[in-house]
């Protein structure tokens, strides 16, 4: 892939690292031109930026990272992203931390760990972890381990820094997951819905199957195995159980053991 131009700022550059560099097949088959190549790993890499947790660190970047939107060439991704970041830089930090973890810690239909829409909480989503994280290493990038290979931010970066063939195969293989998110943020009204919108409008139209798919994971959720815990508990379809709501069972009675032969020979 063509690297970034000197002008793009540090913050908008990769935080997976490279293990091994390897040419991509995929990428150099793909009918883009390198141009076409270089701003569609912008947009890619500008996406999992603004979809990561907005600590300080990048709030303190929100300017940089609106310059670089408004630099972007014309286009339908572009435009959404500039309608978030207008949003994004006139919230205060501690709103934004609050909202990214109303929308995306607290809700099953926006969580941002693609597996789970595929596979739901059962032992199969262990596995499609796994062979996330194979396909990773296979094309030469490692994570830093902060963060599962599902993550969405994760795998939009991977997709920026491998190229449009085989680097994209994990978000459209997650197409249908993907659409719900976009969806429930749209519910619930949240501006994180742009960053959706300019994903999904660079990777291929849904087609009926998908549509159908999406309305059914929506109505029913993703699959769940009974292994002992229900992880969402009584608080509502769409929601996990709130911070502070675990209280501790009450501390069991001391237990009495009966008293030895020894001991009852002395009571005799």
């Amino acid at each position: 892939m063509t690297p970034l131009p000197a002008t793009v700022p540090g913050i908008v550059r990769t935080r997976v690292r490279a293990a091994l560099r390897r040419p991509d097949r995929a990428s150099r088959t793909a009918p883009l031109t390198p141009e076409e190549t270089e701003q569609r790993a912008l947009l890619l890499r500008l996406m999992s930026l603004l979809l990561q947790y907005p600590d300080a660190g990048l709030a303190a970047a929100r300017p940089v990272l609106t310059a670089a939107v408004g630099a972007l060439p014309p286009s339908p991704a572009a435009g959404h992203l500039a309608e978030f970041t207008a949003w994004f830089t006139g919230q205060e930090t501690d709103a934004l931390e609050r909202h990214y973890v109303e929308m995306f810690d607290l809700r099953r239909k926006s969580s941002l760990y693609l597996t789970y829409y595929l596979h739901g909480d059962t032992r199969r989503r262990g596995m499609a972890l796994l062979t996330l994280a194979q396909r990773y290493r296979a094309a030469g990038w490692e994570t830093d381990g902060g963060e599962l290979p599902d993550h969405l931010p994760v795998v939009l970066e991977f997709a920026a820094l491998t190229g449009p063939g085989r680097g994209e195969a994990p978000l459209r293989q997650h197409r249908r997951g993907i659409e719900l998110i976009h969806r429930a943020l749209t519910d619930a009204a949240s501006p994180y819905l742009h960053v959706l919108a300019a994903l999904i409008a660079l990777l291929p139209p849904p087609t009926e199957a998908d549509l159908r798919a999406v309305a059914e994971l929506a109505a029913e959720g993703p699959p769940n195995e009974d292994v002992g815990i229900d992880p969402y508990g009584a608080h509502g379809a769409g929601e996990f159980a709130p911070p502070g709501s675990f209280v501790p069972p009450e501390q069991a009675p001391p237990t009495l053991a009966p008293p030895s032969a020894a001991h009852r020979q002395e009571d005799l």
